[in-house]
């Protein structure tokens, strides 16, 4: 990866080349939209978007006639997001950007992709009678909404999550390339400030009053949060300076808690954004 983020910065063609040719191949935008990322980070955002424009002529091509929003909505949230880091320097707000995004593509989904959608349903629909016949029964006609609901927001969150994956990849390229050990640095004071974490917060509670769908708001608000659950419990590793295993473990207990730990990651990111969890852990030194 670190040869390819090389070959990208020698110059526009090269950028512009692999951004194309890597969304054009099924299953290889996420390495356009990264490029993409970079380029704006580095660059400057002009030019990121001049090679952004080489990405998505293939990433539109996907979209209309692929009847695939995948990679044009990735490119765009690693546009946005990007951009925003550039100018403000802020994860937040790059953060909140990107939530907000998300929810104008879950809103935008079944008016673009009406078919989709209702393929999609159709075959959630028919795999709950056949294989979970009592939920299909207990939610009776509202199984069909239900499942569009969180069709549809399972589509802009993964949208919003890989973004978010990819320009956290290009800033780490960048460090790699121009600034090492600088995004590790980052990610470990990755914190959202008492006002960003409130509005998340409320949008995921007042959001569903205003008939706006529950799930996409908890995705598009949630993660965020997230991330700056999974940047404290980074930071307390490195500044405890505790060893690797530890990272590795809570990553196998992520995959086998799922939602559960998940829930307790925003929650520990809601209060560190007010109390600063790790400004209050001592730091390992000599003289431990």
């Amino acid at each position: 990866m670190r040869a390819l983020a090389q070959y990208v910065m020698r110059g526009p063609l090269q950028a512009g080349g692999v951004a194309a040719f890597t969304t054009a191949v099924p299953l290889l935008f996420w390495i356009g939209a990264a490029v993409v990322g970079l380029v704006i980070l580095r660059l400057g955002i002009r030019q990121g978007l001049n090679i952004g424009l080489w990405a998505l002529l293939p990433a539109l091509g996907w979209g209309l006639f692929g009847r695939d929003p995948t990679a044009l909505a990735v490119l765009l949230q690693v546009m946005l997001v990007a951009s925003i880091i550039r100018a403000t320097l802020s994860w937040e707000r790059a953060l909140l950007g990107g939530s907000f995004l998300a929810i104008i593509t879950g809103l935008m989904l079944p008016v673009v992709y009406p078919g989709l959608l209702d393929e999609l349903v159709r075959a959630g629909v028919s795999f709950y009678e056949q294989y979970n016949a009592d939920v299909a029964q207990t939610l009776g006609d509202d199984l069909e909404q239900v499942i569009r609901d969180t069709m549809n927001a399972s589509m802009a969150g993964t949208y919003l999550a890989t973004g978010v994956g990819m320009t956290m990849l290009a800033r780490a390229w960048q460090a790699g390339l121009y600034n090492p050990g600088g995004f590790r640095k980052e990610f470990h004071t990755l914190r959202l400030s008492p006002a960003a974490s409130a509005v998340c917060a409320i949008t995921m509670v007042v959001g569903p009053f205003l008939g706006l769908n529950s799930m996409l708001l908890v995705w598009s608000a949630g993660t965020p949060l997230a991330l700056a659950g999974l940047a404290l419990v980074h930071g307390i590793v490195g500044r405890k300076q505790l060893s690797t295993q530890w990272l590795v473990m809570f990553y196998i207990a992520m995959v086998l808690l799922g939602p559960s730990l998940l829930i307790l990651l925003v929650v520990l990111a809601f209060v560190d954004s007010w109390l600063d969890i790790r400004g209050r852990i001592k730091p390992a030194g000599p003289a431990e």
